[in-house]
């Protein structure tokens, strides 16, 4: 169990938070990182301009809910943040903190982030698109090994962009204790971001082929006549 952090000059509810936090770490973290998976699932469905997939027989509570992205894509990513993503996070930053605990040399700092952009980013990044392509509706191992191959590099690169910066500013800046809600901060953004970035490639893709359609219909047509 971690010591419970100093929370003077803190925010009330962020002091009561980095106590739960403290005292209960897994379980905050988890809980944190479902809601906020849920939320980046239905800021990036709306934000990104996506129709909402409304059930013919749906009741008028399930068609309000729909319509805003409060669906069950939602619910599955929030699950996916409290199964998946925290608990992963949590011993891989865990072992990388113990790693370099009480070293504060530049050199040190330096190895934290190489270490986190060469171990940890990967194991994320991976167990991110592995768990989309479950949650997008892969049935078979070649289909999720397939949608990791396909954007692993194209989020690790970015991934390895972001990361290095902020670790930079929490070293420099952020006390170890708001370590966790600096991060979780910056995951939200670059989440966020992921998720409307592929949901209008999707749009895109997907104009493009009923484009496509329309084309060689019209073709038919005009050979027929």
């Amino acid at each position: 169990m971690s010591a419970v952090p100093v929370t003077k000059n803190v925010n009330p509810l962020l002091a009561k938070y980095l106590v739960q936090l403290a005292l209960h770490p897994l379980r905050t973290k988890a809980l944190t990182t479902a809601t906020l998976c849920f939320l980046q699932e239905v800021l990036g469905s709306n934000l990104s301009g996506s129709s909402p997939r409304i059930p013919k027989n749906a009741s008028p509570t399930v068609r309000t809910l729909a319509s805003v992205h409060l669906d069950a894509k939602a619910i599955k990513m929030a699950l996916y943040g409290l199964l998946v993503s925290a608990p992963l996070s949590h011993y891989l930053i865990g072992l990388l903190q113990k790693a370099f605990a009480g070293k504060t040399s530049p050199r040190a700092k330096i190895g934290q982030i190489i270490a986190s952009n060469l171990l940890i980013s990967p194991i994320q990044v991976s167990a991110y698109l592995a768990s989309t392509a479950v949650i997008n509706g892969a049935t078979s191992l070649d289909e999720v090994i397939k949608t990791v191959k396909t954007g692993f590099f194209s989020v690790i690169r970015i991934s390895w962009l972001v990361s290095p910066l902020s670790m930079t500013i929490a070293q420099r800046f952020i006390p170890v204790e708001l370590w966790v809600p600096f991060f979780n901060s910056v995951q939200f953004v670059l989440g966020t971001y992921f998720n409307i970035r592929v949901k209008k490639l999707r749009l895109a893709a997907a104009a493009k082929k009923q484009k496509e359609k329309e084309r060689q219909d019209r073709e038919n047509a005009e050979r027929k006549d």
